[in-house]
């Protein structure tokens, strides 16, 4: 009987000296993964050979420095050409004006070519018109030309449990719209020519980048989204394809080698363009008999950016519920 209870302690101490070697194991590969892909974001681009670059523009696109030096580095790398693989709603105004001033300083070094893989509609519409050319397969998702000012309004919720929420402000104007009281026609007015003021410059944007006459350009302009077929015939895209017709655009009318090996830049940060991380170290988990824990790390990290906060004016796909 002792022996028995000998060998279950003993089984218990070894199982539990394996899960710690299991899971130390883990933050290894995951430690050597992250040092690994550090370095090759670094510099070791910039002292390679010729290449394509890559660049991916996925989920939603906010102010990001770390992806404005990035995209410097690729100026300075010997990447012969870089192709934008975009898939993204869009995401605030000031974000992607700021990628798209970064992508236009980019093109003055390198051509720059857009791939819209499944979407790039408003801000991410932006990001596409920094490249020279725009390639989009022809069910993708492209347009959403506008800006939208989004708040939220507690006051009849306030108003049925009794609560009022008083202010001292120095102008009426002050922190409006307030979401403890319904909006005064001037706090509307004052947004209003705010969101219309950013949407005279994307669409200005758009005219000057497409070549629109008046008439397609009000087309193109209205704030639907179209398919990338669709968007051909509006001349928001140059052509139908994939990345393999953007590599066959590069080496028809700038003359990139087909030969060339496309090499994928990432930023340091944690965005959507590192969910293949997150994916990794899933797999990692899953390997090791941990794949609850896994799925549950992974989720956690992928929901945590898209819950991040978008203040302010955005340039942003957001469909209505049902719609």
């Amino acid at each position: 009987m002792s022996l028995d209870a000998d060998q279950i302690v003993d089984r218990r101490k070894l199982r539990r000296k394996l899960t710690f070697w299991r899971v130390l194991g883990v933050l290894a590969v995951v430690a050597a993964i992250g040092v690994a892909t550090y370095a090759t974001v670094g510099r070791g681009f910039a002292e390679g050979s010729p290449h394509v670059a890559r660049v991916v523009i996925g989920g939603l696109i906010r102010n990001d420095r770390d992806r404005v030096e990035m995209l410097e580095r690729v100026g300075r790398s010997n990447a012969s050409a870089v192709i934008l693989s975009i898939d993204s709603p869009g995401g605030t105004v000031t974000g992607s004006e700021q990628l798209y001033d970064a992508l236009r300083r980019l093109a003055e070094k390198k051509p720059v070519v857009a791939v819209v893989e499944g979407m790039a509609a408003s801000g991410a519409y932006i990001a596409a018109m920094g490249a020279d050319h725009i390639v989009a397969r022809r069910n993708a998702i492209v347009g959403s030309v506008g800006v939208i000012f989004q708040f939220p309004n507690f006051s009849e919720m306030l108003k049925s449990v009794g609560v009022t929420v008083e202010d001292i402000k120095s102008s009426p104007l002050k922190a409006a719209p307030n979401p403890y009281e319904p909006p005064t026609p001037e706090a509307r007015a004052a947004i209003a020519s705010l969101v219309m003021d950013s949407y005279a410059w994307f669409k200005g944007l758009v005219s000057e980048r497409r070549k629109l006459s008046d008439g397609m350009l009000a087309q193109a302009t209205d704030g639907r989204v179209f398919t990338g077929h669709q968007a051909l015939g509006l001349l928001l895209v140059d052509e139908l394809g994939d990345e393999r017709t953007a590599r066959a655009w590069l080496a028809r009318e700038k003359g990139v080698p087909t030969g060339l090996r496309t090499r994928t830049w990432r930023t340091p940060g944690v965005g959507d363009e590192f969910g293949w991380l997150t994916g990794r170290v899933g797999s990692l988990f899953e390997a090791v008999g941990f794949g609850v824990l896994g799925r549950v790390v992974s989720q956690f990290a992928e929901g945590a950016w898209e819950r991040a906060q978008l203040d302010g004016l955005l340039a942003l796909w957001h469909p209505r519920a049902g719609s």
